[in-house]
């Protein structure tokens, strides 16, 4: 018997459960909510069911303990959590663009448990969240390997910026800039656009053009690892925005470069390592990073905001997380 169902909505998303589920004592599976989701994740067993996206009825089918999200998939139109608990924990847990109070006001009514990254965000779900949610902090599941990865040393840059159309970064403004400083440089890029951005518009035609590129660029990678486990392990040094990405990068120590050319003009890139725009970032600066990482009022700035966040850094998230759930079906 399952006991322990995890809804996975697309294939990226697998990352959070795989990280936490290896720490479960229990029978556990996936049902795929999405066509992309089926086989999508090796590492737990799939149930095989006829309708993907007839999440009431494939949990229903299952009759799990408990059932655990990482996502916001229908949650407007399921009921499977009037009959079975479940547990919400974030598969990215992005420090911009407002996500805390959307998945607060989209999943009040269904949430039993919230799992939350770090204090920040535990005491926004605490407001917010019914009195009746269990808020625990968990730490990031999905981080827990960078805490003890040496750095490759290797002079590779990842750019990895959040998503055009759901978190408003800064790819669209960023893409081109990026090629037009690493080409040909001696660094090597590894260019990771969002997944949601190479099959949406208008972040598809981007990737498509700069794919292209990338095909006459000997330096430059074109990531098409289905998580960014691999590329952030990998890296020496991360662009980015406000993206997720940014909180399990944290775990590894590593300098960080902030992009402020943001498609959604009403926000704004907390201030962790380097800040800048695409077109200011110079080689001398990626140099300076690499050789000697941030300078001391980054590196204190990183450490104040590290501090804000209230993220647990230990390695044991998944542990947290899994005992979280597994308290679910006892």
């Amino acid at each position: 018997m399952v006991s322990v169902l995890y809804v996975i909505e697309r294939e990226f998303m697998r990352k959070t459960f795989e990280s936490l589920d290896q720490h479960v004592d229990a029978e556990s599976a996936y049902v795929p909510a999405r066509p992309e989701a089926v086989g999508s994740c090796d590492l737990i067993p799939e149930v095989h069911v006829d309708d993907v996206e007839d999440v009431d009825e494939n949990v229903r089918s299952v009759d799990p303990d408990v059932v655990v999200y990482n996502h916001r998939f229908r949650i407007d139109e399921v009921s499977f959590h009037e009959e079975y608990p479940l547990v919400h924990v974030r598969h990215g847990a992005s420090v911009g663009r407002g996500e805390v109070e959307t998945t607060v006001e989209s999943t009040a009514h269904a949430v039993d448990v919230a799992l939350a990254p770090g204090g920040r965000w535990a005491e926004q779900y605490v407001e917010s969240f019914p009195e009746s949610v269990r808020v625990s902090v968990v730490g990031i599941p999905e981080a827990d390997d960078l805490v003890t990865a040496e750095r490759p040393h290797e002079r590779r840059v990842l750019y990895a910026p959040t998503n055009h159309n759901y978190g408003g970064g800064s790819y669209l403004h960023t893409a081109h800039d990026v090629l037009d400083l690493f080409a040909d440089s001696d660094y090597e890029l590894l260019f990771r656009p969002h997944p949601m951005d190479r099959i949406e518009e208008p972040g598809q035609s981007l990737t498509e053009e700069c794919r292209e590129r990338i095909a006459d660029l000997p330096n430059v990678v074109f990531d098409e690892h289905s998580t960014p486990r691999d590329s952030v392990l990998a890296a020496d040094v991360l662009l980015s925005d406000y993206s997720g990405i940014v909180t399990e990068w944290l775990h590894t120590g590593r300098p960080l470069v902030q992009f402020t050319d943001l498609a959604d003009e009403a926000a704004d890139v907390p201030r962790i390592g380097h800040v800048t725009s695409a077109a200011e970032l110079t080689l001398d600066d990626v140099d300076a990073l690499y050789d000697q990482g941030y300078s001391e009022r980054a590196r204190e700035r990183e450490a104040a905001f590290r501090n804000e966040l209230g993220i647990p850094m230990d390695g044991r998230a998944g542990e947290r997380a899994a005992q979280e759930v597994v308290r679910c079906t006892q």
